[in-house]
């Protein structure tokens, strides 16, 4: 597929994925580089809420710097030569894994890993009074195992306000309610994370949307153990109280982290903080309305490929506008 345009420095090597917004090449830069080359169409340029967002997104991760958080080596946000130039995630995103394995259930030792590593994303984030918003199976990028969160078009900083957003399925009562997001809104998507790859399933299941949100806002999660024997009885907990109703009763990403750490037996340390310890001394202006939802439909939950992009199947479950109902 011929893209619609190309980027001064960077040879385009092959398709990885086409979405909605944009195309993503694995291309390589001037220094010999393999890197996903994120660029977004002309359609997007031409809206401007779109366009915001690939701004958001191409500033904020430019800014941030943490092994569990998506890398990014060069960006322009903003423009007819717009693009973000990202480190390449051979293994794809977490979904794309799942997926590889026929749905089944990865061991525990090896999901405790991943989320050990999201909450280790997540705790960064929080430090930096910034809300992820997406935190989801298709935003966490694999490689060799280890895994980073991504897809920051969505994420904002608190302090400036900006617009809740979320994924259905992932989704916290409150962004349900049409309240403010939250970290603890992001704590309560990864306690849904935390229940797909240790349990082999979510807690709340719906065809619609309105079946979903009837599942967050009233029922309650069954006890993981019950459904995973294998699970720490004090994990177990932890992950239930991670989706409390009210957000005030949930712990922190960072207990969630030291708890995932400690289910595998290493020390309690967060090797991103204590090695980058590079919370910016500015905080990126966000940029726009930082939740544009993507206007997809709900069933057929599908994989993106490595870096950000949108494959025409994953882009079925794209983040929601959780106050535009679907007919």
């Amino acid at each position: 597929m011929t893209p619609e345009r190309t980027i001064p420095g960077y040879k385009l090597l092959y398709l990885l994925g086409r979405g909605h917004t944009a195309l993503v090449h694995l291309a390589q830069d001037a220094q010999g580089r393999q890197v996903a080359l994120k660029i977004p169409l002309q359609d997007t340029l031409r809206v401007q809420e779109a366009a915001e967002r690939f701004g958001n997104e191409v500033r904020l991760t430019l800014q941030f710097r943490h092994p569990h958080v998506v890398q990014a080596y060069a960006g322009t946000p903003f423009g007819t030569q717009a693009f973000l130039a990202l480190r390449h995630y051979p293994e794809g995103t977490l979904y794309d894994v799942l997926q590889r394995r026929g749905g089944q259930k990865l061991p525990l030792g090896e999901a405790l890993r991943i989320l050990a590593d999201v909450a280790s994303g997540l705790t960064y984030l929080h430090a930096l009074g910034a809300v992820h918003q997406d935190v989801k199976t298709q935003n966490v990028y694999m490689d060799a195992g280890r895994a980073a969160l991504g897809d920051l078009g969505s994420t904002y900083f608190t302090a400036q306000g900006g617009q809740s957003s979320g994924s259905p399925f992932y989704m916290a009562p409150e962004i349900y309610r049409g309240e403010s997001s939250s970290p603890a809104s992001d704590v309560y998507s990864l306690g849904i994370l935390t229940y797909e790859l240790l349990s082999g399933q979510r807690p709340y299941q719906g065809d619609t949307y309105e079946e979903l949100m009837g599942a967050h806002l009233t029922r309650f999660a069954p006890p993981l153990v019950h459904l995973n024997p294998q699970v720490p009885r004090s994990l177990g907990r932890l992950a239930e109280q991670a989706l409390a109703k009210r957000p005030q009763d949930r712990p922190s990403a960072d207990t969630l982290r030291r708890a995932f750490l400690t289910g595998l037996g290493e020390p309690d340390e967060d090797e991103a903080l204590l090695e980058e310890r590079s919370i910016p001394s500015q905080t990126p202006r966000p940029v726009g309305r930082h939740a544009l939802a993507a206007r997809t439909p709900l069933h057929g939950e599908g994989g993106s490929v490595p870096d950000h992009s949108r494959t025409s199947e994953e882009s079925n479950s794209s983040r929601w506008n959780p106050f535009r109902r679907r007919k």
